[in-house]
């Protein structure tokens, strides 16, 4: 391990600072830039701003910051909820680019979460990311006292367990970086998902380099309350068969009421070793990946755009972003020609948005002339959604949906028991006389419309006053991405106002395009997350 030099930076902490960054190259796309730009503020904001707190914060003109939203609004990856510009479960497409690539999640989840099961306690999978580290995969445990890591979220090393990990490899210009990062910001308060530092950046600093020390002769790491009083973790690296260098981290995170840092040592880190020696070796049997087709008809599709809605489509932040989705399982590392074949772009234009991302951190170079996504794309939004349900991944569409039959609609699931249903989200029509109930009620799942698309296979069920007179439903079932069917969908109607072939006829049609609009929302944002049913 390369000895860190001398820690000038916290010698003076106030006066020195960091090299101001390198101003972009000539050819990149200044709109894909401001499109980045806000999306990282809307992530920072966890997935909902203004638009005028959008102007505020990213310093861009009304009218950049208007058309950059329309743009995503087209794409899917934001809507505006009245002044509101509110990220989707779309946007984690791009995130999901990086993890599918990385292959990690997919291969090593499983054994995180059955580690989580068998301790009581979360563990998560953390990769590096310059200087700090940035999850990849939570299996959090619900307590009152719970971990607020989401996936995607960033950390700087030396608050953290794996990062004394992940520095063991770093070189002497790693080092340097991190020494100018807490030279400018001695008390880590860009850092938004963690509570700044005292100010006593001098002992923390010396402390992560007797750490990191500590890290490469024992192979494992300790956090005792780094990060804030109570929390303690314990991290062990899963290294790469085929290199012996990190690939990730391992880590196991408890409060002292549960666990002392001595307590995590002694009981939680052997069962951790046994779970990494597990995980290296099904990196060490797994079959290469299976390259799964890009997103077809990109290119024709940005065009199109622009076509319909004029200037205020920016037609090369849309494409540029199309780049991102390019990269996926079997696609890790990309030629320009592999990534304008991918996305149907011209390779002029992919060369452009590759060079903007290598300035922005997004993408890397790789060996033989190829490109490969960084840890820094799970930034672009995925975050405030990885913890998303489904209510809240189905809300926005019902209510769409509301306004346009005028009609209640609900969205139930199974309890455990199988044999009732559970409301967990309603938009409620502005009739005089409308159905309205509450969240969380139960019904006997036979004797519902809701409960019926449930159990049956039927793709749709009308329902004619067998739970309340007056009270027509029709429903259709929610499939998950295994094709499993984990909730339905119903409009309710008074008997008045809709005769069973008229909601057959007028309400069913639109009744399943929600739903296969929720369907691709939650297959999107459960590719990599668990999203709870209520």
């Amino acid at each position: 391990m390369p000895q860190p030099e001398p820690n000038d930076a916290t010698a003076a902490p106030d006066t020195a600072l960091p090299p101001p960054p390198p101003p972009p190259p000539a050819e990149a796309v200044a709109p894909l830039m401001r499109g980045i730009t806000v999306l990282h503020r809307l992530t920072e904001a966890n997935g909902v701003l203004s638009l005028s707190g959008l102007e505020r914060a990213t310093g861009l003109a009304r009218s950049t910051v208007d058309r950059i939203v329309a743009t995503l609004a087209r794409m899917g990856y934001v809507r505006l909820d009245g002044r509101d510009a509110t990220l989707t479960p779309r946007v984690m497409e791009l995130g999901n680019a990086y993890l599918a690539a990385l292959r990690l999640p997919e291969l090593l989840s499983a054994h995180a979460d059955r580690l989580a099961d068998e301790l009581d306690e979360s563990v998560s999978l953390a990769v590096a990311d310059r200087d700090g580290i940035r999850f990849i995969h939570q299996a959090t445990r619900r307590r009152a006292m719970s971990l607020s890591f989401r996936i995607g979220d960033l950390l700087p090393a030396e608050r953290t367990a794996p990062g004394p990990l992940f520095a063991t490899e770093w070189t002497e210009e790693d080092w340097r970086t991190w020494r100018e990062r807490r030279a400018g910001d001695p008390r880590n308060s860009s850092y938004r998902t963690i509570p700044p530092l005292p100010n006593t950046a001098h002992a923390t600093d010396d402390n992560f380099i007797r750490s990191t020390e500590r890290a490469a002769n024992d192979n494992c790491a300790l956090d005792d309350q780094l990060i804030e009083p109570g929390l303690v973790a314990v991290s062990v690296p899963v290294r790469d068969p085929r290199t012996a260098r990190i690939a990730c981290v391992a880590n196991v995170v408890s409060h002292t009421s549960r666990h002392t840092a001595a307590d995590l040592r002694d009981t939680l880190l052997p069962r951790l070793r046994t779970t990494v020696a597990a995980m290296e070796e099904t990196l060490r049997q797994a079959p290469p990946p299976h390259p799964a087709p890009p997103p077809a008809g990109l290119a024709t599709w940005t065009g199109a755009s622009k076509q319909e809605l004029g200037r205020e489509f920016i037609e090369s932040l849309a494409r540029g972003l199309t780049v991102l989705t390019a990269f996926g399982e079997g696609r890790a590392e990309l030629t320009l020609t592999d990534a304008a074949n991918a996305t149907g772009l011209s390779r002029a234009t992919t060369r452009r948005a590759l060079i903007t991302y290598e300035h922005l951190g997004l993408v890397t170079p790789a060996p033989h002339r190829t490109f490969t996504l960084t840890p820094q794309v799970l930034s672009l939004g995925f975050p405030p959604l990885s913890r998303t349900t489904l209510p809240r991944i189905a809300t926005p569409h019902m209510t769409t949906l509301t306004a346009e039959i005028q009609e209640t609609t609900s969205l139930a699931s199974l309890t455990d028991a199988g044999d009732e249903i559970q409301y967990t989200a309603q938009a409620t029509a502005g009739h005089v006389m409308s159905v309205n109930i509450t969240l969380g009620t139960r019904h006997p799942a036979a004797s519902t419309s809701l409960g019926r698309a449930l159990l049956t296979p039927s793709p749709h069920t009308v329902l004619d006053e067998e739970l309340e007179q007056g009270v027509r439903t029709i429903a259709v079932p929610i499939h998950d991405r295994a094709g499993r069917v984990i909730a339905a969908l119903n409009a309710a109607a008074h008997v008045a106002r809709r005769t069973p072939e008229q909601c057959v006829d007028e309400i069913l049609p639109a009744l399943r395009a929600t739903a296969s609009h929720i369907e691709t929302d939650l297959h999107t944002a459960a590719r990599f997350t668990h999203v709870p049913l209520t």
